[in-house]
């Protein structure tokens, strides 16, 4: 009887792994359409392009949104099919600029994108990546693509392992100015900055510092509440289990737009055929509250009054309005806490440094203008 129920399990066991397994078989389909599934980025002719009203419409007309809107939960919403009454973005065969050499030049269906409703990152064709088969690889590497005509970046491809996380502190990138950027505060933004140097792939998994070819300007939004919490949980799989996760990142331009509306994030672990990664997700570029213009980065949303604490002298507080770039910290040179698990940063003896991991630690010695332009938002607790 034991043998018999030992079977049984046994069976049952099998047919569960097997559809684990299988739960995340790879897409046979390619939005960028052709047969590889390495994206290419295109600039396409502005009267080409017609894509679908209230998604992400023109280059000319801006995308708001709103707090109350934002306050929703974000989760993953798979979408199955392209919403009703779209139409997809024309070929061109001119002002065509190839960044690999594997790949035919096309655009990306933007119909494929629901409309922002709230929500950081959704799950675009059934959570399931585009890879191939001819993808899977358990060797290291990285690919970026270089920047095109507009100074773009395009595809970011890896397969990550241990062997390329990062075993350094991470550098200063401020001297890079990605396309679109602007140096702008906004009152209600976490860190105040609207937009910051966002890595396509995130620092902690290549050690990919200041890369112009993978930094995009992306929203404090984009940055941390749709990128980080897909970066982190890539991360720790590969760390817990030592295996691969083949990985890539491509912003979705629409035209010659200098800012990208989002970024179609992949990832699939390889030893273990998805059982562990598997994700095909798309983070909006947009921030609660704020219009943004993606023809070149301009922006308009509730005027930024702060205060900037003179960390020389504690005591010292002065109130400003800043509309364009930020004044050099008082305290520069200080030197400060990152925590790349959670991107925030803290003063040396804040008491939330002595709870850190020391694989999250890293130390930085840069202005706290930088720290927060590179992702990092101020510890509530030190108030660094």
């Amino acid at each position: 009887m034991k043998r018999l129920i030992n079977r049984a399990l046994s069976v049952i066991i099998t047919v569960v792994l097997s559809f684990s397994l299988s739960a995340c078989d790879l897409s046979d389909v390619n939005p960028f359409g052709g047969n590889d599934s390495r994206p290419a980025q295109t600039s396409v002719a502005e009267d080409t392009v017609t894509t679908q009203s209230d998604v992400t419409g023109s280059s000319e007309i801006a995308v708001s949104t709103t707090e109350s809107v934002a306050e929703s939960e974000t989760t993953s919403v798979s979408v199955t099919e392209a919403p009703a009454e779209t139409t997809t973005i024309a070929e061109t065969t001119a002002a065509t600029t190839t960044v690999t050499s594997v790949a035919e030049t096309k655009p990306f269906d933007l119909s494929l994108i629901p409309k922002y409703i709230g929500l950081a990152y959704v799950a675009i064709n059934n959570n399931k990546p585009y890879f191939s088969a001819s993808d899977m690889t358990t060797t290291s590497y990285e690919y970026y693509s270089p920047l095109d005509d507009f100074g773009r970046c395009g595809v970011t491809m890896s397969c990550i392992g241990r062997d390329l996380m990062p075993t350094e502190d991470r550098g200063e990138i401020g001297m890079i100015k990605p396309s679109g950027w602007h140096t702008i505060r906004y009152q209600g933004i976490d860190g105040n900055y609207l937009f910051n140097r966002c890595h396509l792939i995130g620092y902690q998994l290549t050690g990919e510092n200041a890369n112009v070819s993978n930094l995009i300007t992306g929203t404090r939004y984009l940055n941390i509440e749709g990128m980080l919490p897909i970066e982190n949980m890539v991360a720790n799989y590969i760390r817990s289990t030592g295996n691969h996760v083949l990985y890539r990142s491509t912003p979705i331009f629409e035209g010659d737009d200098l800012l990208c509306r989002g970024i179609l994030m992949e990832g699939y672990s390889v030893e273990d055929n998805g059982a562990g990664i598997c994700y095909c997700y798309f983070a909006y570029n947009v921030q609660p509250g704020i219009t943004i213009r993606y023809s070149d980065g301009e922006s308009s949303g509730p005027e930024y009054v702060g205060t900037t604490i003179d960390h020389s002298k504690k005591a010292k507080t002065e109130t400003s309005v800043v509309k364009d770039e930020p004044s050099e910290d008082v305290g520069s040179g200080a030197k400060y806490i990152l925590n790349t698990n959670t991107h925030k940063f803290h003063i040396p003896d804040c008491s939330s440094v002595k709870d850190m991991a020391e694989h999250n630690k890293q130390e930085f010695n840069g202005t706290r203008d930088e720290a927060i332009s590179m992702g990092y938002a101020p510890c509530k607790r030190c108030n660094p």
